[in-house]
C-alpha cells in the first residue's frame, strides 16, 4: 500500500472520528476550530469597516454593503466567535476540573455543536444572496421592512445555532450537579467551573427570550403577521424588550467564563490560593441575578418614563459592586504572590485596567439623563468593545495560552506569544480609546461616512491604524499555534504547576479521563496532594469497568436536516423547490430523531483488565 493511500485512509478515519465523536474533549476542539474561523471572519469584517472610515467621505464600500458589514460583524463576533470559543474551553476543561469522565449527555453535546455550526454557516451563506442589514440587534421596523432575504437568514441562522447553545447550557448544568467527583462539594469547585455553572443557568433563562423574539420576527417577515407592525396594531418596542431580555444577560454569559479563566490563571501563576473564594462565588451569582434586572438600560431613550429609567439606572450601577469585589480579590491574589509573567498572565493582567475602563464608562452610560447624550454615539461603541474585547477576548486568549498544553499537548512559544500580546494590546487601545472622544464629539455609530469639516479625521485614522495592529497580533497568534504544533515537543502533564484536577490527568488525556475517580480533599485539590500527599490524586474507588458512550453520526445528520429545512423556510414564497427543501430537511431531522429514539444505544464497557493493561 502506498504512503499516499495510507495518509488518505488516516485522514478519512480522523474526519469520520470527528464527525461522529461524542467525547467532550474533541467537541471542545471542534468549538475552538469553528469559533476561531468565525473570529477571523468577524475580524475581516471589522477591518473593512475601519478601512471605510479611515478618511472623510470615503467610498471603499457602498452604503448598503457597509450596513451588511456592521450587522454581520456584530452578529458573527457575539454569536459565532466569542460564544463557541468559550463553550470550547468549557467542554475541554470543566468535566476534567470536577473529576468527571464526560458530560452528562454526550450525544446532546455533539448535537449542540453541529447545530451551532450549521446555524453559523447558514448565516454566512447570506453573503451570496444579500446579507442582513438591520444591525446585529435587528430593531424593527428596519428588520421587518428590510428587502431581500438577509434578515431571514439572520432569523433562521440564529434559531438553529441558539438551539445548540441552549442544549450546551442544559448539559453543563446537569453535569456539574450530578457528576462531581467524590468530595467535590459546590464550595470546592474551581472558579471556572462555578462560572460555567452560573452561565449555564443564564443560558437556560436568557435564550428562550431570543427564541421567542426570532419566532415573532420570522412570522412578521415570512407569514405577514403584525407583532412589530405599528400600522396593524403591533409594537416595535416589544422587539427591543425581548432582544435585550436576552441581550444583556448575554454580556454576562460571555464575561463570566472569562472571569473564571482569570481566577484560575492568577491563582496558578501567583502560587497562591484565590483570595476571597467564597466572596468570588457569591459575586458571580449576584452578577448573574442582577444581569436580568438591567435590560432596559439599552432603551433609556425610547420613552419609558423617568420612574422606569431610574429603576434600571440604579440596578445597572449596582452591578459595579460585585464586579468591583472580583477586581479587588484578583489584585489581592497577586499581592505577595510568587508571580510568573508569561503570555497567559500578560493577557490576564492587561484585562484588569482594560475592563475597569469599560466598567467605568458603563456606569456613565447607566446615568439615564446623560445617556440621552451618549446614546447611539461612538462612545457606546468604545464602551462595549472595552468590555467585550478587553474582557471576553482577552479572557479567551488567556485561557487558550493556559490550557493549550491540556487541549493540544503543546506549550505555545513564549516569544511569539508576547509579540502577539503587545501588538494586539496596543492596537486595542489605539482603536477604541479614541472612540470615546469621537462619540463625545458627536460621531454617531453605524454611519457609513463622516464629513471633512467635522474634526473626526484624526480620531478615525488612529482607530483604523489600531485595528491593523490587532489584526497583526491575531496573525502572530495563528503562526504560534502552527509553529508549536510542528516545532515544539509534546507538553509534559502539568507544565504550569497547576492547582486543579484537569492537570492531574495523563498527557495525552485518555478518552475516559480518569481510570479511577479522584478523591477531593479541599479547594485546589491537586495542590493539596502536591503539598500534603504524594503529588498524585488519591483514588476514590478501586479500578473497575468503565461505561462509555458510543459515537454517532446522527447529531450531524439531524443538524444537516434543519439546515436544509431552513432554506425552505426562507424561500417558501419564491419557488416550489423551497417546499422540497423544507419537507425534505424536516424529514431528515425528524427521521434522525426517530432513529435515535428507537435504537437502544447502551454504549460499551472498558474492562478492568483492559484498563490495567493500558496502565502497564
Amino acid at each position: 500500500m502506498s504512503i499516499a493511500t495510507t495518509q488518505n485512509k488516516s485522514f478519512t478515519a480522523a474526519l469520520w472520528d470527528y464527525l461522529t465523536t461524542v467525547d467532550h474533549k474533541k467537541i471542545g476542539k471542534l468549538y475552538i476550530y469553528a469559533g476561531g474561523f468565525f473570529f477571523l471572519l468577524g475580524g475581516l469584517e471589522a477591518l473593512i469597516i475601519r478601512i471605510q472610515l479611515i478618511q472623510p467621505e470615503n467610498n471603499f464600500i457602498s452604503a448598503g454593503l457597509y450596513n451588511e458589514m456592521i450587522t454581520m460583524h456584530g452578529t458573527t463576533m457575539i454569536f459565532l466567535a466569542a460564544m463557541p470559543l468559550l463553550l470550547g474551553l468549557m467542554n475541554a476543561v470543566m468535566p476534567l476540573q470536577i473529576g468527571a469522565r464526560d458530560v452528562a449527555f454526550p450525544f446532546v453535546n455533539s448535537l449542540g455543536f453541529w447545530l451551532f455550526l450549521f446555524g453559523g454557516i447558514m448565516l454566512n451563506v447570506s453573503w451570496l444572496t444579500g446579507a442582513p442589514d438591520a444591525g446585529w440587534t435587528a430593531y424593527s421596523p428596519l428588520s421587518t421592512q428590510s428587502p431581500g432575504h438577509g434578515v431571514d437568514y439572520y432569523v433562521l441562522g440564529l434559531q438553529i445555532s441558539g438551539a445548540g447553545t441552549l442544549m450546551g447550557g442544559i448539559n453543563f448544568l446537569v453535569t456539574i450537579v450530578n457528576m462531581r467527583a467524590p468530595g467535590m462539594t459546590y464550595m470546592r469547585m474551581p472558579l471556572f467551573t462555578w462560572t460555567t455553572f452560573v452561565v449555564s443557568v443564564l443560558i437556560l433563562f436568557a435564550f428562550p427570550a431570543l427564541t421567542v423574539g426570532l419566532f415573532l420576527l420570522m412570522f412578521d417577515r415570512m407569514f405577514d403577521a403584525a407583532f412589530f407592525d405599528v400600522t396593524l396594531g403591533g409594537n416595535g418596542i416589544i422587539w427591543q424588550h425581548l432582544f435585550w431580555i436576552f441581550g444583556h444577560p448575554e454580556v454576562y454569559i460571555l464575561i463570566l467564563p472569562a472571569f473564571g479563566v482569570f481566577s484560575e490563571i492568577f491563582a496558578t501563576f501567583s502560587k497562591k490560593r484565590l483570595f476571597g473564594y467564597t466572596a468570588m462565588v457569591f459575586a458571580t451569582i449576584l452578577i448573574a441575578f442582577l444581569g436580568f434586572m438591567v435590560w432596559a438600560h439599552h432603551m433609556f431613550t425610547v420613552g419609558m418614563g423617568p420612574v422606569a429609567n431610574s429603576i434600571f439606572a440604579v440596578a445597572t450601577m449596582a452591578i459595579a459592586v460585585p464586579t468591583g469585589i472580583k477586581i479587588f480579590n484578583w489584585l489581592l491574589t497577586l499581592w505577595g504572590g510568587s508571580i510568573t509573567i508569561n503570555s497567559a498572565m500578560l493577557w490576564s493582567l492587561a484585562f484588569i485596567p482594560s475592563f475597569t475602563i469599560g466598567g467605568m464608562t458603563g456606569v456613565m452610560l447607566a446615568t439615564s439623563v446623560a445617556d440621552y447624550q451618549y446614546h447611539d454615539s461612538y462612545f457606546v461603541v468604545a464602551h462595549f468593545h472595552y468590555v467585550i474585547v478587553g474582557g471576553v477576548v482577552f479572557g479567551i486568549l488567556a485561557g487558550l495560552h493556559y490550557w493549550w498544553p491540556l487541549i493540544f499537548r503543546r506549550v505555545l512559544n513564549e516569544k511569539l506569544g508576547k509579540l502577539a500580546f503587545w501588538t494586539f494590546f496596543i492596537g486595542f487601545h489605539l482603536t477604541f480609546f479614541i472612540q470615546h472622544f469621537l462619540g463625545l464629539m458627536g460621531m454617531p455609530r453605524r454611519y457609513w461616512v463622516f464629513l471633512d469639516e467635522q474634526g473626526l479625521d484624526t480620531g478615525n485614522l488612529i482607530s483604523t491604524i489600531g485595528a491593523f495592529f490587532m489584526a497583526f497580533g491575531v496573525i502572530v497568534f495563528l503562526i504560534n499555534a502552527f509553529y508549536s504544533w510542528f516545532k515544539e515537543e509534546p507538553s509534559p502533564q502539568d507544565p504550569w504547576g497547576g492547582r486543579t484536577l484537569e492537570w492531574a490527568v495523563k498527557s495525552p488525556t485518555p478518552y475516559y479521563n480518569f481510570k479511577q475517580l479522584p478523591l477531593v480533599r479541599g479547594l485546589d485539590p491537586l495542590w493539596i496532594e502536591k503539598t500534603e500527599g504524594n503529588g498524585k490524586m488519591t483514588p476514590a474507588e478501586p479500578v473497575g469497568d468503565i461505561h462509555m458512550p458510543n459515537g454517532s453520526i446522527i447529531p450531524f445528520i439531524m443538524s444537516l436536516g434543519f439546515f436544509i429545512a431552513g432554506f425552505g423556510f426562507i424561500y417558501h414564497n419564491d419557488t416550489n423547490l423551497a417546499y422540497i427543501l423544507l419537507f425534505g430537511g424536516m424529514a431528515i431531522a425528524l427521521g434522525s430523531m426517530l432513529a435515535r429514539s428507537l435504537k437502544d444505544d447502551l454504549g460499551y464497557h472498558i474492562s478492568k483488565e483492559e484498563l490495567e493493561r493500558e496502565a502497564d
